[in-house]
């Protein structure tokens, strides 16, 4: 099924996504960015077309994408001056890929509503690398018929896309991912911490136990450049703590108790104050080793 298609926000993840439904889903893609440039290099990249506000990028399109910063840059490209709800035609449907709180989807899915405009929120993980090879994985909320329509279209740039339940539900979900990420990472930091110091060969050591329980994506994709010491390979500690702070914002709301994740979101706020607001999120290992 060819779609027309609207893509808003052109950084590391957008760009890669937009290219996998324009070539591997074979839609008629148009995607705006806020540097217009990045825009003009995609369209040079994988043809289609470039707007000049999220309101163009939508005009008439059967489904409209947007993967931006935060809340307000989400506010901005929809409900703003030129933004995208403005022209969307009835029918259509705008999907989500931000990480963002589920209150923003609420209210976004709620002002869609008025315009005739069907809403799913689709925040993704997978990183960089995920967006690059299309194998993210993708969490929604919305309306069953809704998903269902799109679901296909998603499928572009995933390997695994789930409705988790009503608007906010793959927000919350996202919330989750990060929070078993956050107490992941420190514990794989603090593991290669203590071995060093016991004079062990880290390779050694992580060979034998990543193929027990203590195996994670982290432990096989992360253990060799923080053995290195070296911290440019993926998600930012920036966008991370963005994150955190969206978790435990929820978690104020809920009453849901974490303390492991407002202890982790402390340690982020050490790596950024050593230099590392642009490090991946491996690099709770360099506040251990300085």
């Amino acid at each position: 099924m060819m779609a027309t298609v609207g893509f808003i926000g052109m950084g590391v993840m957008g760009y890669p996504m937009a290219g996998h439904l324009r070539t591997r889903g074979g839609h008629d893609v148009t995607v705006y960015n806020r540097t217009f440039a990045k825009a003009e290099q995609w369209v040079a990249e994988f043809s289609g077309a470039s707007a000049k506000t999220p309101a163009e990028a939508a005009k008439e399109k059967d489904f409209v994408f947007a993967c931006v910063g935060n809340d307000d840059d989400l506010r901005s490209v929809t409900v703003g001056p030129d933004g995208a709800f403005q022209t969307m035609k009835r029918g259509a449907t705008f999907i989500d890929n931000t990480t963002a709180s589920a209150e923003v989807a609420r209210e976004l899915a709620a002002e869609a509503e008025k315009h005739g405009i069907g809403f799913i929120d689709a925040p993704v993980s997978g990183g960089q690398a995920g967006a690059e090879n299309g194998a993210l994985t993708v969490m929604c909320g919305g309306d069953n018929a809704v998903f269902d329509a799109a679901k296909p279209v998603i499928e572009a740039y995933a390997k695994m896309v789930g409705l988790m339940g009503p608007t906010g539900a793959g927000q919350l979900t996202k919330m989750i991912n990060q929070i078993c990420i956050a107490g992941l990472v420190q514990g794989l930091a603090e593991g290669i911490h203590f071995g060093k110091k016991a004079g062990l060969d880290i390779e050694k050591v992580v060979d034998v136990i990543s193929k027990g329980a203590a195996g994670s994506w982290q432990m096989e994709n992360r253990h060799k450049t923080m053995n290195i010491s070296e911290y440019d390979f993926g998600f930012a500690v920036d966008w991370m703590r963005k994150d955190l702070a969206i978790c435990l914002s929820e978690a104020d709301r809920n009453g849901a108790r974490l303390p492991v994740t407002a202890l982790v979101d402390q340690f982020y706020k050490e790596v950024q104050s050593m230099g590392g607001k642009r490090w991946d999120t491996s690099s709770l290992l360099a506040r251990l080793e300085k």
